[in-house]
């Protein structure tokens, strides 16, 4: 029998996830009636050990040194550098970790399958830094498993002084000009998204005719391109090698740091907005630990910290007056422009199809 690929057993996972109902118990935690579904349940004394998985480059150079000074913790950090990769993971039967950091369209699957534990506040006690706009959304009802960390977009990273004039849409993949000094985030989701936002579509579409646009497009992008690249891709536009590429912002902030010539747009047909959030396994081994972490994070200098090292806007209001950056909450209009984006359900094995497809041509 063949093996399925990391995407697919993760698109079959999703799907039967999403033929689950998602209320009701997340765990063996009682619900706290008026707290979003959240636990009060007592979670003892801090441990001495704390094990993170999390994105890559997600951390300010101090974020875990004080956490284990002031706790008297010890802290493993694992990265990954997909929502795939970790989900994957975890449902396969990794062990021992404690805290993740999905993005928002994966949360379904969090819930469906009890991945997460319902959330205590007693020990949240820095909870009202939460900006407004990621309290209560959508894809976690009540915040009842996630303590928001982090928001961002993508969008076109150039190089000013190595390109003719700043891109001001997604059809620059379609410019010979700069053939094999281009590169598209190796991931599926903002590729053939950003094309369906391309012609005036949903990022989210499922239609079998609008992604099959998307799929022409993204092929006749594709000779221009000298790889689909995510986070690598931030030193070859530092050197020069690259001088385009669709990139998310924070990684983008983090090469200006390094190379002022670098520049950064959301098209003007529109992109994609992202919310990371942490999340406590329900089989974690150190649950006090973990929401001491969680509430250390929602400190308003440690979450400035993060933001400032990672160029990511910060999910906590109280942070921004404090970052260097300070990036500012998206407005009306841009949001107008921005969309989140959502489980695909049963359209996903359309959309691997096409990005099999895409990558193969």
């Amino acid at each position: 029998m063949t093996r399925p690929t990391r995407r697919e057993f993760l698109r079959r996972l999703t799907a039967s996830a999403l033929a689950a109902p998602v209320v009701g118990s997340l765990g063996s935690c009682t619900a706290k009636a008026g707290q979003g579904g959240t636990t009060d349940d007592d979670l003892g004394p801090i441990e001495k050990d704390l094990s993170l998985y999390l994105w890559s480059d997600y951390l300010a150079d101090t974020t875990v040194p004080e956490f284990e000074r002031e706790f008297g913790v010890r802290v493993t950090v694992d990265t990954y550098e997909s929502n795939e990769e970790m989900a994957a993971k975890l449902i396969a039967g990794a062990s021992g970790y404690d805290v993740v950091l999905p993005s928002s369209y994966l949360f379904p699957l969090f819930h469906a399958n009890r991945l997460a534990l319902p959330l205590n506040r007693k020990y949240l006690g820095n909870w009202s830094n939460v900006a407004p706009l990621f309290v209560n959304p959508s894809w976690d009802p009540g915040n009842r498993i996630s303590v928001p960390w982090a928001w961002g977009t993508t969008g076109i990273a150039y190089r000013r002084d190595l390109v003719d004039a700043p891109p001001t849409s997604w059809a620059v993949f379609h410019d010979a000009r700069y053939r094999g000094k281009m590169t598209m985030l190796d991931d599926y989701r903002d590729v053939i998204g950003s094309f369906l936002k391309f012609r005036g579509r949903s990022l989210n579409s499922v239609d079998p005719s609008e992604l099959e646009q998307a799929k022409a497009d993204a092929l006749a992008a594709k000779p221009n391109l000298k790889a689909y690249l995510s986070g690598p891709v931030k030193s070859q536009l530092i050197a020069g090698d690259v001088v385009i590429a669709q990139l998310w912002n924070g990684d983008a902030s983090q090469a200006i740091a390094e190379q002022p010539e670098i520049g950064f747009v959301v098209p003007e047909e529109g992109s994609m907005i992202f919310a990371d959030a942490l999340v406590v396994l329900a089989n974690a081994p150190h649950k006090r630990a973990a929401h001491e972490f969680l509430n250390y994070i929602l400190r308003p200098e440690v979450a400035a910290a993060i933001s400032d090292k990672t160029g990511y806007g910060s999910a906590n209001q109280a942070a921004v007056p404090l970052t260097r950056a300070k990036v500012p909450y998206p407005t009306e209009a841009d949001l107008a422009r921005l969309e989140y984006q959502t489980d695909l359900g049963g359209g996903a094995e359309l959309w691997d199809r096409i990005w099999t497809e895409i990558k193969s041509g």
